[in-house]
């Protein structure tokens, strides 16, 4: 017999129902070590509150934590749950520079979205992408020599730096026509922007600097345009008026930003990960033909980013057994999901064979991320050049010494301190 099935039960029934309602409504803060661990928060929250409201670290605005596989997929697919920050303040007219960090491809919904989406898909389907693996190889190993110089002798390389970031920056400034030497400022810019510990006028700064940078760069590209997609771009905004000025300053800055974060992440990250089980690692040297299953567990494991970017509901939406009110903004933390027993056994253990297809490194629905094809490239190139290259690759520190960056929305190391070769005597 059910609780409600007496009268003498239903109201027991009843207060425990109350009670599901009013733990789940009550917003916690995030702790302070939260970006040293994410995962083990949301671990906890999966287990006992799966929708859950929070505030940062420091306090701030409340937003709404979905960490359950199945409810994060559903939520990424979910009209209700908007992007464009104008549905929520109608009056709102960012100037230009603020423009450009909110409404970008990415925070914009149908058909604005779909409208400047296939403006760029065509240069990241598979097919286009293929075509750079040369490219990616021929700098990879111009990399890996230099790796190999500076570490002669079993001197300490960061790889971070030495390799997971200038890789991925220098394919995707090929790829747009943006100067590759100007990468280092790129790198300081989205620090400061994606960063939780700078003051908002750091983050004036270093928008306005990159705000800057992108107006002298478009004039240069429109005096004398290149077989590159930023001149494809300013092709499109001049001779159409498919791309607004406003439009295209937000397109270069999320296809630049989003076309290095990531994977500089998920290869340094990923690194850390096989260090972190070398048997896997030397199951991945001898094997080299697991490529492309070990790229895909490594991004469910590894995770370049905490969480999808921001929603909100244009509605009440229920989540699991959690209704979300209309205006809140919501977080689809797909760190979480990818670590999510119910859908992946044994999730905190690399299994690089393991079938790791529906994990949501990448997002899900519309939003899906376009430069997906490219990262898996790059990380295949990435990782197989270095396990094959550098059989005695090591960690030169102690692990729990590592540090990560203080972002809401990256999962990234400052540093991956390694050794190439054996330390000298």
């Amino acid at each position: 017999m059910t609780d409600s099935a007496s009268p003498g039960s239903e109201q027991p029934a009843a207060e425990r129902a109350a009670a599901r309602r009013a733990r789940a409504q009550r917003t916690e803060q995030l702790p302070d070590d939260y970006f040293q661990d994410p995962l083990k928060y949301y671990r906890r929250l999966r287990e006992s509150r799966p929708v859950a409201p929070v505030t940062g670290p420091g306090g701030g605005s409340r937003m709404w934590l979905v960490t359950r596989y199945e409810d994060v997929r559903s939520a990424l697919a979910d009209p209700r749950l908007a992007k464009d920050p104008r549905k929520l303040f109608p009056e709102w007219e960012p100037p230009p520079m603020q423009a450009m960090l909110s409404l970008h491809m990415l925070n914009l919904d149908p058909p604005d979205h779909t409208r400047l989406r296939r403006l760029v898909q065509k240069a990241f389907t598979p097919r286009r992408v293929a075509d750079l693996r040369p490219r990616v190889e021929a700098i990879t190993a111009g990399l890996l020599d230099d790796m190999a110089a500076a570490g002669s002798g079993g001197a300490v390389v960061d790889l971070l730096d030495a390799f997971a970031f200038p890789l991925p920056i220098t394919v995707i400034c090929e790829l747009l026509g943006v100067p590759a030497a100007d990468r280092d400022e790129f790198r300081h810019w989205t620090s400061v922007i994606l960063s939780v510990n700078h003051d908002q006028d750091a983050n004036q700064r270093a928008a306005g600097a990159m705000f800057g940078y992108f107006t002298r760069l478009l004039e240069e590209k429109r005096r004398t345009p290149a077989d590159d997609l930023l001149s494809a771009l300013i092709l499109a905004r001049d001779s159409g008026d498919a791309l607004s000025e406003r439009e295209l300053y937000s397109m270069l800055f999320l296809l630049l930003v989003a076309g290095f974060e990531t994977t500089v992440n998920l290869i340094a990250s990923g690194t850390l990960a096989l260090l972190t089980f070398p048997a896997e690692m030397e199951r991945l040297r001898a094997e080299p033909s697991l490529l492309p299953t070990a790229v895909e567990e490594l991004l469910r494991y590894a995770n370049p980013l905490n969480h999808a970017t921001e929603r909100f509901t244009v509605e009440d939406v229920q989540i699991g057994d959690v209704v979300i009110p209309a205006g809140d903004w919501v977080t689809v933390v797909t760190s979480s999901a990818n670590r999510d027993p119910a859908r992946f056994p044994d999730p905190d253990r690399l299994e690089l064979d393991r079938d790791a297809s529906g994990h949501v490194a990448f997002g899900h629905g519309i939003h899906h991320c376009l430069g997906a094809p490219l990262a898996r490239l790059e990380g295949e190139v990435a990782f197989g050049a270095l396990l094959s290259r550098f059989p005695e690759l090591s960690l030169a520190v102690p692990g729990s010494s590592l540090r990560w960056r203080p972002s809401g929305l990256i999962h990234g190391l400052e540093s991956l301190p390694v050794r190439l070769f054996p330390a000298a005597t």
